[in-house]
């Protein structure tokens, strides 16, 4: 990993993009998105990983994180390693129209980078940015929870169900999939 994209200090908290090879829009079926859920929670409470804010846009995600039992690259390692397996199994199980061309897809990438075995679903890296003041913490929790307004998927944060919005939203008791720790 390059010099530049390292955690310096995993108990900062840190904005992270975690994107689909080839920007494929893979999270437009809850299956893919439990996944995640259910994947993040596992971190939550087994690998020390906090999550502060998230959004599941339809082939990357946001994170802000920290990691206080451990170092965040190596969480979020595991986390892409974990979920890239359990997607894929996903794709292959479940009613998928796009299934040939998506397994293919991610063929193709597993030869192209030499790198994985079979399936190769995630990019490399996950470009963590320091968030070490509160304007950039309030900048990124903002930008994180308009996504979905910014690529028209709808018109109010608090509907879009992928995300820690209504975490966030004052007097809102259904709160997000996600265990997070909100940061005010």
């Amino acid at each position: 990993m390059s010099e530049k994209y390292k955690v310096i200090d995993s108990t900062v908290p840190t904005f992270i993009t975690i994107t689909v090879v080839d920007w494929v829009d893979l999270f437009v079926r809850p299956v893919y998105c439990n996944i995640l859920d259910e994947s993040l929670n596992y971190c939550i409470k087994e690998k020390g990983l906090s999550v502060h804010a998230y959004v599941y846009m339809t082939s990357h995600i946001h994170l802000i994180v920290t990691a206080f039992d451990g170092e965040l690259q190596n969480v979020i390692r595991d986390f892409k390693k974990h979920t890239s397996k359990k997607l894929v199994k996903a794709i292959q199980e479940h009613p998928e129209s796009r299934r040939e061309w998506l397994l293919r897809k991610f063929s193709f990438e597993a030869q192209k980078s030499g790198r994985a075995k079979n399936y190769k679903l995630w990019q490399d890296g996950f470009h963590p940015v320091i968030l070490d003041t509160l304007e950039k913490i309030e900048q990124r929790v903002n930008y994180i929870h308009y996504n979905p307004i910014e690529a028209e998927i709808v018109f109010q944060e608090r509907d879009y169900v992928n995300s820690s919005y209504r975490n966030y939203e004052e007097k809102n008791f259904a709160f997000c999939n996600v265990n997070i720790e909100p940061l005010w």
